[in-house]
């Protein structure tokens, strides 16, 4: 069945690993029947600062408060015309890739900055004025996909479970968690390309080979195991029951599976690098 994907993407320069595997995810995904629309951040000249000028029509001139400027924005139809056409497209969507380079251990500004600007009170947060009921596994964007595809130029050894850089699942916990799960979002396991500066011809071959796989398989994948704030793991919707995760704390106690996981469970045929 035919679906609707929106692929955001942040690299500036067109023969870098990051756009060539936007094409490999644009022209699979067209090839198998799918809709694909994109936003080269980029090439757009997103601003990535989320200040005054996203509120033309404010309804307190006098205290800028972004929770609530943003709110009055977004109900009131007051939004500026390019946050109103991401959040058309994410809405429209099935499943959204975000594909970017790992700039200091995250995505570059101009993506984050696309984030704060499109995910707006209301939508993205505070959804149907319900304060924090529709959050974390709930939302508006609930029932879509969400993936993220990551170069980065250090080792994979660098990133396993003992590694000096910290596992990438973990490393991109407020993007994957926070920004993504947060709203709803069905978050896939992160595919990450490791010594991204150093490939050959033959090693490129192969990762753009492997992302296909897993773009094929977008749709049959399962999601990370983050537990649902309103299934039953947080009884006052702030903080793990007692008996949850007997042992763990921090990040990983959020994870009902793997923590260290970074390749998906899958019964396509997908096999990482």
């Amino acid at each position: 069945m035919s679906k609707n994907i929106l692929i955001v993407h942040a690299h500036p320069e067109p023969t870098s690993l990051t756009r060539q595997l936007v094409e490999v995810s644009r022209d699979s995904l067209r090839a198998q029947g799918h809709t694909v629309v994109e936003s080269d951040l980029y090439a757009m000249r997103w601003k990535a600062v989320f200040d005054a000028d996203d509120f033309p029509a404010r309804s307190d001139p006098k205290r800028l408060s972004f929770i609530g400027e943003s709110g009055h924005a977004y109900r009131s139809g007051r939004q500026t015309p390019d946050v109103a056409e991401e959040q058309r497209k994410v809405l429209a969507a099935d499943a959204v890739l975000f594909q970017f380079p790992l700039w200091w251990f995250g995505m570059p500004a101009i993506m984050k900055g696309w984030i704060d600007r499109v995910w707006a009170h209301g939508l993205a947060y505070g959804y149907r004025d319900a304060g924090n009921l529709h959050r974390y596994g709930d939302g508006a964007f609930r029932g879509k996909r969400a993936l993220l595809c990551v170069a980065a130029g250090g080792p994979a050894v660098d990133y396993s479970p003992r590694g000096i850089n910290g596992p990438m699942e973990q490393l991109l916990f407020p993007i994957t968690h926070g920004s993504l799960f947060f709203p709803g979002f069905d978050v896939l396991p992160t595919h990450a390309v490791y010594g991204a500066g150093g490939l050959d011809a033959q090693a490129l071959d192969r990762v753009r080979q492997d992302w296909q796989g897993r773009v094929q398989c977008l749709f049959e994948q399962p999601p990370i195991a983050f537990r649902r704030q309103n299934g039953g793991d947080y009884p006052d919707r702030h903080v793990l029951a007692a008996h949850v995760a007997v042992g763990r704390a921090g990040l990983v106690a959020h994870m009902a599976g793997d923590p260290c996981a970074t390749s998906p469970a899958t019964a396509c045929a997908y096999q990482p690098i």
